[in-house]
């Protein structure tokens, strides 16, 4: 009497996966640099005496620990976690189609269905692993190096370390929505495309035609339409109160994209033929089973986000930026006041205002650019006289800005400032902000 053969089941078939994966020795270096390598590098960085002041948050390596974290993490969702993804999931599939195993884990699985959950899941498994080792890391390593110090917000406000440590923590979580959705992409690629290199590399080309599009001028719906829009948007957490409306949205679209491009794979998958030892890819059931629908996904969310917004400006005009450079003024004087022990002042009553231009004045006041031009007026308490500060600012399409002091010199004329106990960083020489894109002007 023949015994029944029993299938293999999913958390079996699981851990055959996992243990596949972390046994390969490209994906052991990867995880022990992920989990290594940020703290050398943040460590290292904020011993220097020059500081990459042209990242985000760059500029405040040398007074906080939370400040090399996500200096880390916005390389990371331009570079480090797209390549992470096309070397996991861009290969999970397409690894048995090189080897010819495709038949012996049939047989030992006996489903398609059981063979994709194991495997997308492996594969979800070590990328979150990696996220994990970049996000702890770079968070430890500045710790060490630096302290456990407040760090000042992109509006200007200090942010106290336990509060820090809360946005940051989120942050890494939404950036882990984008990633998601670049890995769904590579299971896609993974397999439709076979034995094919393009399905190994498709979630870093499709991550680096994202990021170019977002430096391009291009409408709030169609930069909101984007999955990895999330990569950008964690900014937001950083300013009081936090712009949440950008992050969530690009959260939402990112994990839409993720479900949809998982799906479509799954559909390909359990459809494929593995009888063909020379299978090299899905040919054009890969363009109209998987490009089309995601092609069509995005269009149909420009649409919608154009509607429910109203317009398809770029979200930047004069007004915004006049806004946020006067908050984040007003904040930063307040804490070059308490460096210099003069007399307390509160933001009200400073009554910080800001005139800007573009272009001298000679062009519209909208959109980004590298020609924007602010005058800052301030007010003390017992003086009749207004203070006035001039600023250059270079604002990018996402609507990050960095300005840069151009008098007077005892305001914002210096690198340092002379403080009682010695020379310190000037709060408002040079400073980071950002202009939320979906409020009203």
């Amino acid at each position: 009497m023949t015994a029944a053969v029993r299938p293999v089941s999913v958390p079996r078939g699981y851990r055959f996966e996992l243990v596949k994966l972390v046994s390969q020795w490209r994906i052991r270096l990867i995880v022990l640099a992920c989990w290594i390598a940020p703290a050398v590098f943040v460590a290292a960085v904020s011993q220097q005496g020059t500081l990459p002041v042209d990242t985000l948050f760059g500029r405040w390596m040398h007074a906080s620990g939370w400040a090399g974290s996500l200096v880390v993490l916005g390389f990371a969702g331009s570079w480090a976690l797209p390549l992470l993804t096309s070397v996991v999931a861009g290969d999970v599939f397409a690894a048995e189609d090189r080897l010819g195993t495709w038949r012996h884990l049939l047989v030992a699985v006996r489903s398609p269905r059981r063979i994709f959950a194991a495997k997308a899941l492996a594969s979800l498994s070590v990328i979150v692993l990696l996220v994990a080792g970049l996000a702890v890391s770079s968070a430890v390593g500045g710790l060490i190096a630096v302290g456990n110090q407040p760090l000042i917000g992109l509006d200007g406000h200090l942010l106290s370390s336990g509060d820090t440590a809360v946005r940051m923590l989120l942050a890494w979580l939404c950036a882990l929505a984008p990633t998601l959705a670049l890995a769904a992409i590579g299971l896609l690629g993974s397999v439709t495309l076979g034995r094919s290199p393009i399905g190994l590399l498709l979630p870093a080309l499709v991550a680096l035609a994202l990021q170019l599009v977002q430096m391009l001028p291009v409408p709030v719906p169609v930069r909101l339409a984007l999955p990895g829009y999330a990569f950008i948007s964690w900014n937001g957490l950083f300013a009081n109160p936090a712009q949440k409306g950008p992050l969530l949205t690009a959260v939402g679209v990112s994990l839409v994209w993720a479900v949809l491009a998982t799906a479509l794979a799954y559909f390909l998958f359990v459809r494929r033929d593995f009888t063909n030892v020379a299978y090299d890819g899905s040919g054009r059931r890969a363009l109209t089973a998987g490009v089309l629908p995601l092609a069509a996904l995005l269009v149909v969310t420009i649409g919608l986000f154009a509607v429910s917004l109203g317009g398809n400006s770029s979200g930047i005009d004069q007004a915004k930026v006049q806004r946020s450079v006067s908050t984040a003024f007003a904040h930063l004087y307040r804490l070059q006041t308490d460096e210099l022990n003069r007399p307390a002042v509160t933001e009200a009553q400073l009554q910080t205002t800001t005139d800007c231009n573009k272009g001298g004045g000679k062009l519209d006041p909208v959109g980004a650019g590298n020609d924007w031009r602010c005058v800052v007026t301030w007010h003390l308490p017992g003086v009749q006289a207004p203070g006035q500060a001039i600023y250059q600012l270079d604002l990018t399409p996402d609507g990050r800005y960095m300005a840069d002091g151009d008098g007077p010199k005892e305001v914002n004329g210096y690198f340092l400032v002379r403080t009682p106990v010695g020379d310190a960083p000037n709060p408002l020489w040079q400073f980071d902000g950002n202009v939320e894109l979906l409020t009203k002007g």
